[in-house]
């Protein structure tokens, strides 16, 4: 038996009443994800610990059986392992975006945020950018590292774990409040416009019609982590497919293997079959388990894009889910694949919550049940829950 994970990032969602009240996942047309619901247990499950930030760390840490409030030591630290990133015990890890600002004739703190991703910036750009901003404005005992998009690494030696505002949860305020209450922070920061905003890069982005990424954003401070072995505490050998550092570092950490798709980026053109072959050659090489993320339905969620979460949706039941389930199909192979979010992201609030999700949980192996359909409603008229999400991944291993 093998087994698969494919985790749509942020695909939950809330009726719309721009879709007659439905989400965009009832409405996008997923005929193989419909399919397979004949011959799946349904239900519902709650990725987020009660008490803790609905965040993409939190929730796929608890998918893949780590309880979050045990495991979680914050989401950078997880990133920076994903980039080889050296840390020390005492160092802090923070995440490090490049985020769009507008009101070029105000204050720094007067400022709104339009877009957390400046409009899902390239690495290769961003390379450029970082290289920048190092050179003006990082000196110890920060270091900053490269990382994938608009996500980046800062390093903070010796210093000290702070609360910092996600700049995803903010999109169309004035950022004064949310900026770090860390002056050493805040000063890197409002710096940052001054090295961006009319750098050569920009420029050209501002005439294409792209947002400029014109500023850094600090969030998500967190220490060293130590996650246990994936192989030794479940017994299988696992490999993780994803373009987020996040995922990676998590991987890393559990000691899982890392396969790196040419063209899978996190956005909603990325390569989505490539990860789908992925998959299927890991487990004809030997692997037992993979965990297939799509970034996509998330990041539209945060741009707040009904058309674009349904297209990312449908993209992932074409391109991933019914590429994996007719290569596995055609070798005969016998196979359990998970499907599932790791949280909501609502178009209507553009940032994640801590709303139990739908999962479908496919044996080939099983008889038909007679459900035609995977989405929130189907999954909760089972009236099947997992409250505690880490769980969730036993129902998967089980004989």
């Amino acid at each position: 038996m093998k087994y698969i994970v494919v985790l749509g990032d942020g695909m939950a969602d809330e009726p719309i009443d721009e879709l007659n009240g439905c989400t965009p996942l009832e409405v996008a047309k997923t005929p193989t994800m419909d399919d397979l619901a004949g011959r799946s247990e349904l239900g519902m499950a709650a990725n987020i610990p009660e008490g803790m930030k609905p965040g993409s760390d939190t929730a796929n840490l608890a998918v893949l059986g780590y309880n979050p409030k045990i495991y979680y030591s914050g989401r950078s630290p997880l990133e920076a392992l994903s980039i080889g990133v050296p840390m020390k015990d005492d160092d802090i890890a923070i995440r490090c975006n490049f985020v769009t600002l507008v009101g070029d004739d105000l204050p720094y703190e007067e400022k709104t945020i339009i877009d957390h991703s400046a409009s899902e910036i390239s690495t290769e750009d961003c390379a450029v950018l970082v290289e920048a901003v190092k050179e003006a404005i990082i000196k110890e005992p920060f270091s900053l590292y490269l990382g994938t998009s608009y996500r980046h690494c800062l390093i903070w030696n010796g210093g000290k774990v702070v609360p910092l505002a996600q700049p995803h949860d903010i999109p169309g305020r004035v950022i004064g409040e949310y900026l770090p209450e860390e002056p050493l922070l805040r000063e890197m920061m409002k710096k940052s416009y001054d090295v961006l905003n009319n750098h050569p890069i920009n420029v050209e982005r501002a005439k294409k019609g792209l947002n400029k990424a014109n500023s850094i954003w600090f969030w998500g401070a967190g220490t060293k982590p130590a996650l246990s072995s994936f192989e030794e505490k479940t017994g299988k050998k696992g490999a993780m497919i994803s373009a987020v550092d996040l995922l990676k570092g998590i991987a890393v950490g559990a000691g899982m293997h890392v396969e790196i798709v040419p063209g899978a980026d996190g956005t909603l053109h990325t390569n989505y079959e490539g990860k789908a072959m992925a998959a299927v050659r890991l487990l004809k090489e030997g692997y037992d388990f993979v965990y297939v993320h799509v970034e996509a339905p998330d990041e539209m969620g945060h741009q707040g894009s009904i058309e674009r979460k349904i297209k990312a949706i449908e993209n992932l039941d074409e391109k991933v889910i019914k590429v994996i389930r007719e290569e596995l199909d055609k070798d005969g192979m016998d196979y359990r694949m998970l499907i599932l979010p790791d949280h909501p992201t609502p178009i209507s609030c553009r940032t994640h919550t801590s709303s139990p999700v739908p999962y479908m949980l496919y044996d080939r192996t099983r008889e038909a049940r007679g459900i035609n359909f995977y989405n929130e409603k189907t999954a909760a008229a089972t009236e099947i829950f997992v409250p505690e999400g880490y769980k969730l991944i036993d129902r998967l291993f089980e004989d």
